[in-house]
């Protein structure tokens, strides 16, 4: 059935747009679960502004009739209740009718990561006699010393890094702008890439990407994960890898080490701390280790 145009939607989705920076893609979704809804509501003589509690607990049990996923839904009462508020907001309604909705239980999966020992093999598996492998030992290392996602990392330019502060100017999700610490071992890889690789990689051609491509242009995400592929095979390490692997190896080896979860929640420009908080659940081995070496029957 084809979407109902709604002027509250399309506000609602513009003030997000406006507000929050979300990805089109983001808005694209919610613009569509919003019209399926009120296409549902229309059917059984209900405007959507003006749906209850009862009505939207009969759309949940008919998304889960219908074989939804979990996390299909929970995206859909995201972006509903994200929009009562808005019309709350506006006074266009007296309640929110989602207040006393629960989202559907999901299932997180602990994000893949490598040990310490993985991690200094991947970062020495680069030839660094050659421009492209100085270059991908560079980039691994920023990659692990500041928890960059990929497009951060494949997106920098040199004005962005400071070498003398030991800090990059990251722009993240939604343009959102942070000051994330390079660490001595990255400043060294860096000043050395910048120093003797790049201006072979670029050969002559003008570019402020701080890490190019064979082209001297921008690197895709895809050519990036081929090289972290590459260079896992050098390595030797058989593990499954994702774009964000060395991102949780990041936040899982600051937290074994000590390191306070709001400010791994900094480094990794997360808006909110329960994102962060699926870390602490591959932290263990420091409490384990903690336990053993001060619990008297440890």
């Amino acid at each position: 059935m084809p979407a109902i145009e709604h002027p509250l939607v399309e506000r609602f989705l513009e003030s997000l747009w406006m507000e929050k920076g979300l990805s089109p893609h983001t808005i694209a979704a919610y613009r569509s679960d919003l019209a399926q809804y009120q296409n549902w509501l229309q059917e059984r003589g209900v405007e959507l502004h003006g749906s209850g509690r009862e009505a939207i607990l009969d759309h949940l049990a008919w998304r889960l009739s219908a074989g939804y996923q979990a996390r299909s839904t929970a995206r859909f009462l995201s972006g509903l209740r994200g929009f009562y508020r808005f019309l709350l907001r506006e006074g266009l309604i007296e309640q929110d009718p989602t207040l006393q909705v629960e989202l559907p239980q999901l299932g997180r999966p602990l994000p893949k990561s490598l040990s310490e020992a993985d991690v200094e093999a991947l970062l020495a598996a680069p030839d660094i006699g050659e421009p492209i492998g100085l270059r991908d030992r560079a980039m691994l290392e920023v990659l692990y010393a500041c928890g960059l996602r990929v497009t951060e990392l494949i997106s920098l330019t040199l004005e962005q890094v400071n070498l003398r502060q030991g800090v990059l100017r990251v722009f993240g999700k939604g343009s959102k702008e942070r000051l994330v610490p390079l660490g001595e071992e990255a400043m060294v890889w860096v000043a050395r890439y910048v120093r003797d690789s790049r201006p072979l990689l670029l050969d002559g051609k003008p570019s402020d990407v701080l890490f190019p491509s064979l082209r001297g242009e921008q690197m895709t995400r895809q050519t990036f994960w081929y090289r972290i592929k590459h260079q896992a095979r050098v390595a030797g390490i058989s593990k499954s890898l994702s774009p964000h692997t060395l991102r949780h190896a990041f936040a899982t080896h600051l937290l074994n080490h000590g390191a306070n979860l709001r400010v791994v929640q900094m480094l990794l420009g997360h808006s909110d701390l329960s994102t962060t908080q699926i870390y602490t659940h591959v932290a263990r081995a420091r409490l384990q280790a903690l336990h053993a070496a001060h619990h008297p029957r440890g």
